[in-house]
């Protein structure tokens, strides 16, 4: 269960969870053809992640700036930060690397780092086969993530929907978030391990999760997104791994 899970928490109001190693299917055989084939996957290397995703206030925290769009209201810091590209988490990941050069958590250090989209999957997941974590039926989908058929138009303040069975919010909609890998499409040559798909001739980064205008179908586990490392989207954000050195 979550709560047997070590964590910590960061100053800016994150908390990252555990995922312990483990082996689970990657993909959907229902799903679209980028989904398929379904394939095993080994993760190996414990890591944190992110309970939610980055926070405007975080982002604004690090870099002095705040370029998303959904900035209205007392409580917009709380909503994820989007409308930063894939080269610009890069930055931010790398500031946040070097400011924490030197900081232990829970008695070792680490790195900062993008998930990989088979850890995405994996956590997202949290030991279930079906559609989504909760269940197959998307009549469900209103407690654990904002979409297009309830989010009104606009991301929200993190965490208000329901945790997966491991601890994690936000996953369905809200935003999608970026992974490391590069988008390749379909998984035929997937290397079965956590270590992200890297591609020296291929553009497109990896985004998981739907987001805030999507149906409810882009926010299953395996639904894939794709998106140049340049682009800037109200409708892509990020969340962080830690992983211990």
């Amino acid at each position: 269960m979550a709560e047997d899970r070590p964590y910590f928490d960061d100053e800016f109001g994150g908390r990252y969870i555990l995922v312990e190693p483990g082996t689970f299917i990657m993909g959907d055989e229902k799903g679209t053809r980028n989904e398929q084939p379904t394939h095993e996957v080994n993760i190996t290397e414990p890591f944190f992640c992110g309970e939610r995703p980055v926070t405007q206030a975080h982002w604004q925290a690090i870099t002095m700036e705040n370029p998303s769009f959904f900035t209205d209201g007392w409580a917009a810091g709380l909503r994820p930060v989007e409308q930063v590209s894939w080269n610009e988490v890069q930055h931010f990941i790398s500031r946040l690397n070097e400011r924490d050069i030197e900081v232990e958590r829970l008695g070792v250090k680490g790195v900062w780092r993008l998930p990989s989209e088979a850890e995405w999957e994996y956590l997202a997941r949290a030991g279930t086969t079906t559609r989504w974590a909760f269940g197959n039926r998307d009549s469900e989908l209103n407690d654990y993530g904002w979409h297009a058929g309830n989010a009104g138009a606009s991301t929200r303040e993190v965490g208000q929907k329901k945790a997966n069975p491991w601890g994690f919010l936000d996953l369905h909609g809200q935003v999608s978030e970026w992974c490391q890998d590069c988008f390749v499409a379909d998984y035929s040559s997937h290397n079965g391990t956590q270590q992200p798909v890297q591609v020296e001739t291929v553009l497109k980064k990896v985004h998981r999760g739907g987001s805030w205008f999507t149906e409810s179908d882009s926010t299953r586990c395996s639904s894939r997104g794709s998106a140049l490392s340049s682009l800037q989207s109200d409708g892509i954000g990020f969340r962080l791994v830690w992983q211990p050195l």
